[in-house]
């Protein structure tokens, strides 16, 4: 799962009616964009909480078949939230849909089932930004193993029928993969003929060092649920791999805005900060699929989410061109 260049050779799966292209996944924070990213591949490459707000970047994930090959942009949840980061994210989002040949909003079905007023105010920044979606546009209705009854699905359809009357609606659920098939189904319907942009056994092109800090991010937020502070990130300052054959020596640094956020992060007696390790180390050896030793240390940056070069350098978005994708 290492960073490989769109002119790689491409694998053995070459046939004269090959498509590939790119889809990108987009919508509200918590639709379950990743969870569902991770179970069309089959392996998690996207980090998954019950948090809101979890992905910040880019993830990108390579479903391969006989004669298909569909890039899957992750992309961090579409919101209206002010601030520095917050921009970085959605020009995260724009920037996935310039590249994209089909665009797949996720939404929580149970969420607008229960409360269908707040859709349209969570689709304001894509109904309100200067971006084209491309065509097709697919609007995938998530989670609908929480819906009880099935029918009750039908009137938020109608609502989404009446923001996109191009939109093609698919009821699905990412996480018991209900109707996922036939979605993947539907996104390759939408590929161009082309011969493969990745290797067919490459998954994603996250660096090892991108996962490694999104692992540990990730045991951030499940490890100190309400008490969170969201403002964190992890930064990996040192990767050995050299010094002793069979482990892997990681050190890591945890970034906070305040003294009473770390405190939070490493708990009474350094608690928190054991288990948030322990846990991300042992994914992180299923990961490596080798020994690993991690060194976890708390640093107090004030407004680092406001910081465009330190957001920069720990790959939040990228610099890009944006022209007239910005949101």
């Amino acid at each position: 799962m290492t960073d490989q260049d769109h002119d790689a050779s491409p694998g053995s799966s070459q046939t004269d009616d090959f498509h590939t292209g790119w889809a990108a996944l987009l919508g509200p924070p918590n639709s379950g964009k990743s969870t569902l990213l991770n179970t069309v591949l089959g392996q998690k490459v996207s980090i998954v909480s019950p948090k809101p707000q979890t992905t910040r970047n880019q993830v990108t994930g390579i479903l391969t078949r006989d004669n298909l090959q569909v890039v899957f942009l992750d992309t961090p949840g579409l919101h209206r939230l002010r601030g520095k980061m917050n921009s970085f994210l959605l020009k995260a989002a724009w920037q996935a849909l310039s590249r994209a040949d089909t665009a797949v909003i996720i939404l929580d079905a149970a969420l607008y089932n229960k409360r269908p007023h707040l859709l349209p105010e969570d689709l304001q920044p894509l109904r309100s930004s200067k971006v084209r979606l491309p065509q097709p546009l697919l609007v995938v209705l998530n989670k609908i193993d929480k819906v009880k009854d099935r029918s009750k699905l039908l009137p938020l359809m109608e609502q989404i029928a009446g923001i996109w009357p191009e939109a093609e609606i698919f009821p699905i659920s990412a996480s018991t993969g209900e109707n996922v098939e036939t979605l993947i189904t539907r996104i390759a319907s939408a590929l161009p003929p082309g011969q493969p942009l990745f290797p067919e056994d490459q998954l994603s092109t996250v660096p090892l060092r991108f996962m490694a800090s999104e692992i540990i991010r990730e045991k951030l937020f499940l490890n100190l649920h309400e008490e969170l502070p969201y403002h964190t990130a992890v930064d990996i300052e040192n990767w050995d791999e050299a010094s002793q054959p069979g482990l892997t020596r990681i050190h890591a640094v945890i970034f906070v805005e305040r003294d009473s956020h770390k405190a939070m992060v490493i708990g009474k007696q350094g608690r928190n900060l054991k288990q948030i390790g322990q846990n991300a180390r042992l994914e992180l050896e299923e990961l490596l699929e080798g020994k690993v030793y991690l060194e976890l240390w708390v640093k107090i940056r004030s407004k680092w989410s406001e910081d465009e070069r330190f957001l920069l350098s720990l790959g939040f978005g990228s610099a890009p061109d944006m022209g007239d994708w910005q949101g």
